[in-house]
């Protein structure tokens, strides 16, 4: 199967909306497809939005087969021009296991790089990101603050694009800036 990443078009926003939607809903439950449907359509409304960094991956139908945004994140109103927020990622459940996550997030550590972020953090299970190369954030200093509510400490998570770029990066993740999330 031929699969190609693109940034998301204007003719695909709606798709991915739909997509992400019927992802999040397989994999858990309704409420959590129209959570994660709302978050996209929020960041996309949100000054942190990098049209760029939202990307997808096609088939040769031009079918959509996978999702992933990163986004501006910032810690306590700093270093939103460094750091990013991968939040969410989707594969169509009939192809998990593929390396279509795998790719696209690759893909958007390369690009996001290339435009200048140093470190990307996301939350989520652990056994998901490692071979990523995300560790635990509060290695970091990088710690869940009042509006983060996990499971455990390990799965805020955060990885490096530039070398050494967390040794000048701390402070409290807050989601306070999303309705979504609240």
């Amino acid at each position: 199967m031929k699969r190609t990443i693109k940034a998301i078009t204007e003719e695909l926003k709606m798709e991915a909306l739909d997509f992400v939607e019927t992802v999040f809903r397989e994999y858990s439950d309704e409420e959590e497809g129209k959570l994660v449907r709302s978050l996209v359509a929020e960041i996309r409304s949100k000054k942190y939005y990098i049209p760029e960094l939202e990307l997808v991956m096609v088939n040769e139908k031009e079918e959509l087969i996978g999702y992933v945004m990163f986004s501006r994140f910032h810690l306590e109103g700093n270093y939103e021009n460094e750091l990013l927020m991968l939040t969410p990622a989707a594969v169509r459940t009939d192809l998990q296991r593929q390396h279509i996550s795998k790719e696209l997030i690759e893909y958007g550590f390369e690009k996001a790089k290339s435009i200048g972020f140093k470190a990307v953090l996301v939350e989520g299970n652990p056994a998901n990101y490692r071979s990523r190369g995300f560790e635990t954030s509060s290695k970091y200093g990088i710690v869940p603050g009042k509006s983060v509510d996990l499971p455990n400490i390990d799965c805020l998570m955060v990885k490096e694009l530039v070398d050494g770029a967390l040794e000048n990066i701390s402070g409290a993740v807050e989601y306070s800036d999303y309705e979504t999330l609240k």
